[in-house]
């Protein structure tokens, strides 16, 4: 055993981890849940992104534990989905050419109060993952545009307008959704 290992440190180390980081497990699920778009799939991401949490704990100086854990989830499971080939890897979205302004209550207040959610959740999925990415820890994860250009690593503006192309993507495909609905009702 080393001379400087002290068992009294890696203790309180483990136990300030299990302080810090824990209580923010279920908001890793949830992001890597949406990510991932499969459970099995987000448990693997999280159980990743607890590993390289603990392992570089020493880096987390205080602050937003729940900012930097999600931003471990999120690199995590890219770097994930890079070592293997999914059929999406390659999914490809340019921020300049798909502006969108948003100038309407979010359809994400509607839609949790209105649409079924199913719909929803299925409307979510069909959003390329930067878009993605950006309404869950919104709208579901409730961060601060600070705190998701932080877990991102994206300008604010970024993640404005990517929330605003998103907003408007969930719009669409929604009232397509119960545009069809309305035409297979019974009455």
């Amino acid at each position: 055993m080393p001379s400087d290992f002290r068992p009294s440190a890696a203790v309180s180390r483990s136990a300030h981890f299990e302080a810090c980081v824990l209580p923010h497990l279920d908001a890793a699920y949830n992001l890597a849940r949406w990510l991932a778009r499969d459970d099995a799939d987000a448990q693997d991401v999280v159980q990743e992104a607890m590993l390289r949490a603990f392992r570089y704990f020493e880096s987390f100086h205080g602050g937003e534990a729940r900012v930097w854990l999600l931003a471990i989830v999120r690199n995590t499971f890219y770097s994930l989905r890079a070592k293997s080939a999914s059929d999406d890897a390659h999914e490809t979205f340019d921020d300049d050419a798909h502006v969108v302004i948003d100038e309407q209550p979010s359809p994400e207040a509607r839609a949790l109060l209105a649409v079924d959610v199913d719909a929803l959740q299925t409307a979510l999925t069909h959003l390329p993952h930067p878009l993605r990415e950006a309404i869950v820890l919104r709208e579901l994860e409730e961060c601060s545009y600070k705190e998701i250009s932080a877990i991102t690593g994206q300008k604010i503006g970024t993640v404005m307008s990517r929330l605003a192309r998103a907003r408007e993507r969930l719009r669409s495909e929604l009232s397509i959704t119960f545009t069809e609905a309305r035409r297979h009702d019974v009455r």
